[in-house]
């Protein structure tokens, strides 16, 4: 009895050192030199250039995703995963910056900077693009069905409180887009952190929730290109994909203004697989594979080499690429702090409450 209990002991431990070993090779198998893990949004990079970055650089690409800015900078400050390439917006990188979480950029090691057109290089969010490379770049704006009777058509944000649009609006799931919206309407910055014009915001709001069918993320490309509804709040990128499925759709980003935003490609200081941050980066800068991805994604892309290669009806579209007079009244999301993070998500799951 007794030999048999230490060879249960004895089966046991080499169990359990089996499941450790294996637990331990999983985990640097998740990332070895040849690995490349990306965190990015989702459906946002053109599967087939995930393939083809494979084949040329031999690397096994890891391909995670999320769905806010914030659930981003969660995970790369807590660190369980090494991300080797990260794509947050404007505001989140100088926010991740701030936090230290990135990687200074070599740009000796950056081939095809030049592709990208100087409007958007050297921006506030990051000067001199020490710590960025451009992605995407887009607009906030208005889908709306053009068989609407004309006096139904919203072309500013105003025009969305209309009592002919009850239950007629889908808006994306997004606290800084949809209090900003509500800023802009009322002549206020989307940056704003006095708390009388975030109250008057979010009361202006509340008056538009009649109006509103539902609110939604992704799914709203869906609902608006099977007519589930006549309006919607959403991105350009999102809008550009309704419009391709939906001909009866149009989109119009306000002449009072509304947000402009940037995405941009960036080396979490966590990285495992430095050299390979690089080689994508550069793959991506290359002409052919940012127009390839912006045709797939729908967003306009900031590589001015990539325009001969691009959907031509969708670079003529000054909706999706705006001209110089609407571009001056666009706004740029700055970091706001946790502070009034917090305060505009309040207030917007507030309005939701009401609206649901």
């Amino acid at each position: 009895m007794k030999k048999i209990l230490i060879y249960i002991s004895l089966l046991l431990m080499v169990c359990g050192g089996l499941f450790y070993g294996n637990y331990q090779l999983n985990k640097s198998a998740h990332h070895t030199q040849k690995t490349l893990v990306i965190y990015n949004w989702g459906d946002y990079l053109d599967p087939k250039l995930i393939k083809k970055f494979e084949h040329e650089y031999g690397y096994k690409v890891v391909y995670e995703t999320f769905d806010s800015n914030e659930a981003m900078f969660s995970k790369v400050k807590q660190g369980g995963t090494s991300y080797d390439i990260a794509i947050p917006s404007d505001y989140m990188i100088q926010k991740m910056t701030a936090a230290n979480l990135l990687k200074k950029l070599d740009h000796k090691k950056i081939k095809g900077l030049s592709n990208i057109d100087p409007t958007f290089l050297n921006l506030d969010f990051d000067k001199n693009n020490q710590y960025s490379i451009p992605y995407f770049w887009g607009t906030l704006g208005i889908v709306y069905d053009k068989r609407l009777p004309q006096d139904e058509q919203p072309k500013e944000w105003s025009d969305l409180w209309n009592p002919k649009l009850k239950k007629k609006i889908l808006i994306v799931d997004s606290a800084r887009d949809i209090l900003g919206m509500s800023l802009i309407d009322l002549g206020y910055s989307v940056n704003s952190k006095d708390n009388q014009q975030l109250l008057a915001a979010k009361d202006h709001l509340d008056k538009l929730s009649p109006n509103v069918k539902a609110i939604v993320a992704d799914e709203i490309k869906m609902y608006m290109a099977d007519n589930e509804a006549q309006v919607a709040v959403t991105w350009s990128g999102e809008a550009n994909e309704i419009m391709s499925r939906n001909k009866n759709m149009t989109y119009v980003v306000p002449k009072k203004g509304s947000n402009i935003w940037f995405d941009n490609i960036v080396i979490p200081k966590t990285s495992k697989n430095p050299e390979g941050a690089y080689d994508f980066i550069n793959f991506m800068l290359k002409p052919e594979n940012a127009a390839q991805n912006a045709n797939y994604i729908g967003y306009a892309t900031p590589n001015k080499k990539a325009k001969k290669d691009l959907d031509q009806e969708q670079l003529k579209n000054k909706e999706l690429y705006p001209d110089e007079k609407l571009l001056k009244k666009l706004q740029v999301y700055n970091d706001l702090g946790m502070k009034y993070i917090q305060r505009y998500n309040d207030l917007f799951l507030e309005f939701k409450m009401i609206t649901n």
